[in-house]
């Protein structure tokens, strides 16, 4: 939802003119200002767990002052608190001037006047405290199905952001996100072997309110996590070969944010992440040119779809956001760049620069990444695959600094022979390298298939900067991949 910026609390807009009226003599500057909340509830085997609670206030001060580029943090939001703040980027901008990797002329101006709001129809207070905790321990009871499983957990999360970006130009960007998470996980032990299975919401966080409950279906869903649990310690190992491998969404959330999300970070690729989290296998000359993968690929920056984990109006410098290509029928068109690494790399991107918070400056990072849906359905791809496994839910992932060569464990797969599903195997896994993977994509659900879902801890950046990350995808069927068994 994007509308003129009306309705930001009285507070930060005085804080705003508070510091407006002393601002630095600089060529421009932006203040950030960040007001958080979140709570935690989690029942385990029958007993509430301490409730976590917290809260966040501060402001980012971003300064350019003869080709030099500056910030500086404070939770001391007075006059002088924040004056002080603006004098310390100052000093950092003068640093950059002198030893800086690029002109800070180059970073962004903003005069976007913007609001965003979750789409919340049922307020996180609507529920007592008493009835959420009641909500939990009913779930977890229903996972208790005997002495095999050892272990039951369900939880319930709120997250409140509020922010106002200004600048010297006049932006004024007032953004309020809500965010829900919910989950369940069972683990059985039978004869030596243990499994984990989780279900309840665990990876479909969202923006929102408590109505995101009703498609999470906590009760609904326990005995099915405690069943397959159980299933899963009595299943065969995952069969090891080359074979075909079909990817729910559960697992695709994953696969895209490891081998397309991260790749695709233009920072990444300027080397602004190679001490830390490595660089990319992507070069800048493969924009426009470079075959990602088959022509079912298409994957979409997509900021504006209604409840997605990281939907927004305009991104921490103020770019305002819209859905662009990031690969179209296979070809890569444009990186996951905030408009100050693009003007570095002289490439199209994205409004991406993110910040986790008050505390940090804008980061490239992804946002909502989304795989396009095709027309298959999922009976069809299945009845495509001669021998091949079905893999849902990621539990573990591995890639290397280059963001190229990846190893991925599921919690459960089913074979798949000769068209048909055919039994459970626990432990399955595979492996890859990018390109050839991609390329390997052979069938892409259609829109019914598509769920969209999310990824609550993608980190990032020096000091390390953990944000919400959204994704969306149908299961893909992919041909002739490393599959195994076994934890190998």
């Amino acid at each position: 939802m994007t509308t003129p910026a009306t309705t930001a609390t009285d507070e930060p807009r005085a804080i705003a003119r508070r510091f407006a009226d002393r601002a630095p003599a600089c060529d421009y500057w932006t203040l950030r200002l960040v007001d958080q909340t979140h709570e935690g509830l989690v029942v385990r085997d029958d007993v509430p767990e301490p409730s976590s609670i917290g809260t966040g206030r501060g402001a980012m001060v971003t300064v350019v002052v003869d080709g030099g580029l500056g910030y500086a943090a404070t939770a001391d939001l007075s006059a002088t608190g924040l004056a002080a703040a603006a004098g310390r980027a100052v000093e950092a901008a003068a640093l950059h001037a002198r030893l800086g990797l690029f002109d800070a002329h180059l970073f962004p101006r903003s005069s976007a006047r913007i609001e965003y709001r979750s789409p919340v129809q049922q307020p996180w207070a609507q529920m007592t405290l008493a009835d959420k905790l009641g909500l939990l321990s009913d779930a977890c009871a229903r996972m208790e199905l005997g002495e095999r499983i050892v272990e039951r957990a369900a939880w319930l999360g709120h997250r409140r952001v509020q922010q106002l970006l200004v600048s010297s130009d006049g932006a004024e960007i007032a953004q309020t996100f809500e965010y829900v998470a919910s989950g369940l996980a069972a683990t059985a032990h039978i004869a030596g072997q243990t499994q984990t299975r989780t279900g309840g919401g665990a990876d479909r966080p969202g923006q929102g309110g408590l109505e995101r409950l009703a498609t999470a279906a906590l009760l609904d869903d326990a005995g099915r996590v405690a069943g397959e649990a159980i299933a899963l310690c009595e299943a065969p190992e995952c069969p090891s070969g080359r074979m075909d491998l079909l990817l729910l969404p559960s697992q695709m959330t994953l696969q895209v944010h490891e081998s397309i999300g991260h790749p695709l970070e233009l920072d990444r690729i300027l080397g602004d992440e190679r001490n830390y989290a490595g660089l990319s296998f992507v070069t800048p000359d493969m924009f426009g040119t470079y075959r990602y993968g088959s022509s079912l690929l298409n994957v979409t920056f997509d900021p504006t779809v209604p409840g997605e984990l990281a939907s927004y109006a305009a991104d921490d410098e103020g770019t305002p956001a819209r859905r662009v290509h990031l690969i179209r029928d296979g070809i890569l068109e444009r990186p996951l760049g905030g408009e100050l690494s693009q003007r570095r790399a002289r490439l199209s991107g994205s409004a991406c620069a993110r910040a986790c918070d008050w505390d940090r400056p804008a980061i490239d990072r992804m946002a909502n990444i989304n795989l396009e849906p095709n027309e298959e359905g999922l009976d069809e791809m299945i009845a495509r695959v001669e021998r091949g496994v079905l893999m849902d839910t990621n539990r573990s992932w591995s890639i290397d600094d280059s963001r190229n060569k990846f190893q991925f464990g599921c919690q459960l797969g089913r074979l798949i022979e000769d068209g048909e599903l055919t039994g459970l195997v626990r432990n399955p896994g595979y492996r890859g390298i990018s390109e050839r993977f991609w390329r390997s994509l052979d069938g892409v659900g259609g829109r019914e298939t598509l769920e969209v879902r999310g990824v609550q801890n993608c980190g990032k950046g020096e000091p390390n900067q953990s944000v919400y990350v959204g994704h969306a995808s149908p299961p893909c069927l992919f041909r002739d991949i490393e599959v195994f068994g076994g934890g190998l």
